[in-house]
């Protein structure tokens, strides 16, 4: 059998990953080798601008959690034992940095020497806006959401996006970089209490992104009050709805000569369905 090395010495799936900030993505990845030992070096670039893009904390562990590396040690290479025929389990963790700003990257270079062969891996990560649902006094979301949108443009521009969704009562939802800095933004709004633990996605919050038709919930035959227009306070019953327009064609209860208004739908309100 002949001494040489004749595999890879690194493997694994290094899929770019999306970190909020403070979040921390890992990857695992497995080392194997003909010899005792392999000597790992680890190299982290950050960008897009490397000159002012802040450092990710990098970690590696072996299966069992512990700590092998990390960038906080002066040397950025480590001797690991290779288990004989079986492979070294391990994982790399970077945690993005609070300070990041959106589209900040790193791209992480393991390099690995071992059994006289040698390999390498790239892993990168790129940092994301969370979404943080604030909890508010009960029908005063609005006028938090303008508290807030009136500092959003001082100091770091953290904030990206408020949304206050009509018909959810006491939650905000926030679209920002620096969780820290979001939670000292809203510390002297009155009517504004507190970011819930944890935070969202936009797929979780995508409805509330999505305008609703003005006539969803009315259908013919019910009876509706006008709210505004000519005939507001009138009584009607509905005769024709139009999505694609959003309009109803209602006929007045009360008129001596029953005549078809066309309304939008968003000028009545249901006050006695169709049986």
């Amino acid at each position: 059998m002949s001494d040489q090395y004749s595999g890879p010495c690194l493997s694994g799936v290094s899929d770019v990953k999306k970190a909020r900030a403070g979040e921390t993505v890992s990857w695992q990845f497995s080392l194997s080798g003909d010899a005792a030992e392999a000597n790992l070096t680890f190299s982290e670039v950050a960008g897009p601008d490397a000159e002012t893009a802040p450092d990710w904390i990098l970690t590696v562990t072996d299966a069992t959690g512990a700590e092998l590396w990390s960038s906080y040690r002066s040397r950025n290479d480590i001797a690991v034992e290779v288990p004989g025929k079986r492979d070294k389990e391990l994982v790399l963790h970077a945690e993005c940095p609070k300070g990041a700003r959106y589209g900040d990257e790193v791209a992480i270079t393991v390099k690995a020497e071992c059994g006289g062969a040698r390999d390498s891996m790239e892993f990168n990560a790129s940092a994301i806006q969370s979404v943080m649902i604030l909890k508010t006094q009960m029908d005063q979301e609005r006028s938090a959401a303008d508290s807030l949108a009136a500092k959003a443009n001082l100091g770091e521009k953290d904030i990206y996006a408020i949304l206050s969704p009509a018909g959810l009562r006491g939650y905000v939802f926030v679209e920002g970089m620096n969780t820290d800095r979001l939670r000292e933004k809203i510390r002297d709004i009155r009517k504004a209490y507190s970011f819930i633990p944890g935070e969202t996605s936009l797929d979780e919050i995508n409805h509330y992104l999505t305008p609703v038709s003005a006539v969803v919930g009315i259908t013919e035959g019910d009876i509706v009050e006008l709210v505004n227009g000519p005939f507001k306070g009138e009584k009607a019953r509905v005769q024709h709805i139009d999505e694609g327009k959003e309009e109803i064609t209602v006929e007045l209860i009360e008129a001596m000569v029953p005549i078809p208004v066309t309304v939008k739908g968003d000028s009545v309100r249901v006050i006695d369905k169709e049986r």
